[in-house]
């Protein structure tokens, strides 16, 4: 009888980080019971050239972004371990989602979790999560994107890393990974948003990847950009693209970024398809009248339960509508496809489908959330994976 081979995880350092840091597997410590605001961990320093050591600057909400990324290490370094072939994705995202409420003690939208998980796979770039009556799982030749967020106070941490099972996309993954870097070294007070993206384009496109006997050019995809991040807002005004589109506008000081780089073997461009899975609350919207009183319920839902945070459809599934806090097991909220579709009509809430590129194609992803200051750029979610 043959010996089962171990299927290897690549895009990722496989740690006992968990360990290191006092948590246990899976995750049960409370963040705050772990560090306290004088203690809680930041992230990887990049001096500027003019300057050294220092001590760093602490801007407002800087200690919750710290907080929040350290809660983002945590569960990436469980979910490294049990993603393997054969998950539902279903399970996958639950997995990341608990743990984050677990960690950072969940309550409502004032801490938990950023947005939905993001499980994008091969030719899908982003905004696929699972909904819940999901029978997919991954397959262990699948290029999986791992994308989500947590956030206290409303200060999200915006962090995604890609793993295959499979030595061929190496290439891939370390063209992204490279070119994310390059972003986040380029990035300063002043800097002209084109040339971060000049500076991603030079590096992804000198790539690269040879799959099933063909070379394949790695591409940057030119309709999807990293953003910078305000509070309770995911995507603010800024845009970082991925390559020179002629954007003047400089960054500044103080400002938080997602240096976010996404890397494809096909057209690099990328397309709505299927069914949404993601929304989001148009806050600023005028309320009108609804149709349906269960709009008028979904909405108040949205409202308590996430505010302006990404959602997604399969939390009004969990018996808690997403918060257990807010709402113990009384917040499911059942036959909503009516009402949720009447607030995408009238504006109030917006879709975020997901996004593919050309069919047989691969994407992989690697994103940080940093804080750009005249001193220093803090990559505030950097870990010993990547």
């Amino acid at each position: 009888m043959t010996k089962k081979r171990k299927c290897k995880k690549y895009g990722i350092i496989n740690s006992n980080y968990l360990s290191i840091v006092g948590q246990n597997y899976p995750p049960t410590k409370i963040i705050d019971n772990i560090y306290n605001n004088i203690h809680v961990k930041h992230g990887e320093i990049i001096y500027n050239k003019d300057y050294g050591p220092d001590n760093l600057i602490n801007y407002n909400n800087i200690i919750d972004f710290r907080k929040a990324a350290e809660v983002h290490r945590q569960v990436r370094a469980y979910i490294q371990k049990y993603l393997k072939p054969g998950k539902k994705i279903y399970d996958i995202c639950e997995q990341i989602e608990n743990s984050s409420r677990i960690i950072i003690k969940e309550d409502g939208y004032l801490r938990g979790v950023g947005f939905p998980t993001g499980i994008s796979i091969n030719n899908c770039a982003a905004h696929d999560t699972a909904v819940y009556d999901d029978t997919r799982i991954i397959d262990k030749n699948d290029v999986i994107k791992i994308d989500f967020g947590t956030q206290i106070n409303g200060c999200i941490i915006d962090s995604a890393f890609t793993i295959t099972f499979n030595h061929r996309y190496n290439s891939l993954l370390e063209a992204v990974k490279e070119s994310t870097y390059t972003g986040i070294k380029n990035a300063g007070v002043d800097v002209r948003l084109a040339d971060i993206g000049a500076s991603i384009q030079e590096v992804m496109e000198s790539y690269e990847i040879e799959l099933d006997g063909y070379i394949y050019p790695i591409h940057v995809i030119k309709n999807l950009c990293g953003h910078n991040i305000d509070k309770y807002k995911i995507h603010a005004d800024k845009l970082v693209p991925l390559y020179d589109n002629g954007d003047n506008t400089k960054m500044e000081d103080g400002e938080i970024y997602a240096i976010e780089t996404f890397g494809s073997t096909g057209k690099g461009y990328v397309y709505p398809k299927e069914t949404c899975t993601h929304y989001m609350l148009n806050k600023n919207s005028t309320v009108p009248r609804f149709r349906f009183k269960k709009t008028k319920q979904i909405y108040n839902h949205i409202l308590q339960t996430y505010n302006t945070l990404p959602f997604c459809d399969r939390w009004f599934n969990r018996p808690d509508g997403g918060s257990y806090t807010l709402h113990r097991n009384n917040g499911k909220i059942s036959a909503y496809n009516v009402g949720l579709n009447e607030l995408c009509e009238k504006g109030v809430v917006s879709k975020y489908p997901p996004l593919y590129d050309i069919e047989g194609s691969y994407i992989a992803q690697y994103e940080h959330t940093i804080q750009i200051t005249e001193k220093y750029c803090e990559v505030i979610s950097k870990g010993i994976d990547y």
